[in-house]
């Protein structure tokens, strides 16, 4: 891809990027949890049960990082964590009642918003949309499984980390 393009691609995606954090911002201040509790809720609501393991790996978090999430989701009673009896370090995660109401307002909230979001982009071109991002998504796990991200650095554009 031409040097000019990959700018104008990469202003794209941080204006992407910068609306939809502040979408999630506010739609997750409406509903009182962080994003980072929203992403959690969102997997297990979609999944009903799964491992702390399985979300970890969809969420891209080391497990450590997602207890103390899921910690703080489980004190005010959205989600139940469940041991294995048979595998005491497997444990299943879960939405309580209270939970999957949270989860039902999230959804419905994400999809009216993307359902307005659609009306200005012409119904012709919804499926390409669809099938960029679904394009993008995979080159960006087939990247990160190469663990190629920032390897090539310039030597002209490092800097020294003042201490």
């Amino acid at each position: 891809m031409k040097k000019e393009n990959i700018r104008i691609f990469r202003g794209k995606l941080r204006h992407l990027e910068r609306e939809l954090m502040g979408q999630l911002k506010q739609d997750n201040v409406c509903f009182g949890v962080t994003i980072s509790q929203c992403h959690i809720l969102v997997e297990v609501g979609n999944k009903e049960e799964i491992s702390i393991v399985e979300l970890a790996s969809v969420l891209n978090l080391d497990t450590s990082t997602l207890s103390r999430a899921i910690d703080g989701l489980v004190n005010i009673g959205f989600v139940a964590r469940k041991q294995n009896p048979n595998d005491r370090r497997y444990v299943s995660l879960s939405l309580t009642h209270q939970g999957k109401n949270l989860y039902t307002s999230i959804d419905n909230s994400n999809n009216s918003y993307l359902t307005q979001l659609f009306q200005f982009i012409p119904e012709s071109k919804h499926d390409q949309v669809i099938e960029s991002f679904q394009l993008f998504s995979e080159a960006l796990k087939r990247i990160k499984d190469l663990d190629l991200c920032c390897a090539v650095v310039p030597e002209n554009t490092k800097t020294e980390r003042k201490t």
